[in-house]
């Protein structure tokens, strides 16, 4: 099994083009979609919730953006880590990066360096430290805990705010 790198780049409302690395060939095949949450309302005044593309959004709105990982060789991928840049224009929602099986680990300097959120700190003026917040986060990293299987598909997931 081989060590894998993915890199997943972004715009504001769809991804254009996903670009994957990796010291293998390309075994990973990677799909980015970006929803908005629809509330609808039944009859009965029951309101539920689903996604649904986000082909038109305002400042304020909040988008739900998905990475699927699709191994497509007939080996397992091993140590898969997909990296993806916060769109532009986009503020990072605290806790929404969420992927089964992963470690998730964040950026403050456009992906050179990641780390769980306790320590990431930004500069002040004064040369003192603070903690960074959620919407100062550039780059988002899911690690793979197991090999990914041959056919198998794997999720990362988060949310994003439209300045």
């Amino acid at each position: 099994m081989k060590r894998m790198k993915i890199f997943a780049a972004g715009m504001v409302l769809a991804f254009a083009a996903t670009t994957a690395m990796a010291q293998q060939k390309d075994c990973i095949l990677l799909k980015t979609v970006a929803e908005i949450e629809k509330v609808d309302t039944n009859d009965r005044g029951e309101k539920t919730t689903r996604l649904v593309p986000a082909e038109k959004i305002v400042p304020g709105d909040e988008v739900v953006y998905t990475v699927s990982a699709t191994n497509i060789c007939d080996e397992a991928a091993d140590n898969v880590v997909i990296d993806n840049p916060v769109p532009e224009h986009m503020k990072f929602v605290a806790n929404s990066a969420v992927g089964p099986g992963t470690e998730v680990s964040y950026s403050i300097d456009s992906g050179f360096h990641y780390d769980k959120p306790a320590a990431l700190k930004v500069s002040n003026p004064d040369g003192s430290q603070r903690a960074a917040r959620a919407d100062e986060y550039t780059n988002i990293r899911w690690v793979m805990r197991n090999p990914l299987k041959p056919g198998s598909v794997a999720f990362a997931r988060f949310r994003a705010k439209l300045e």
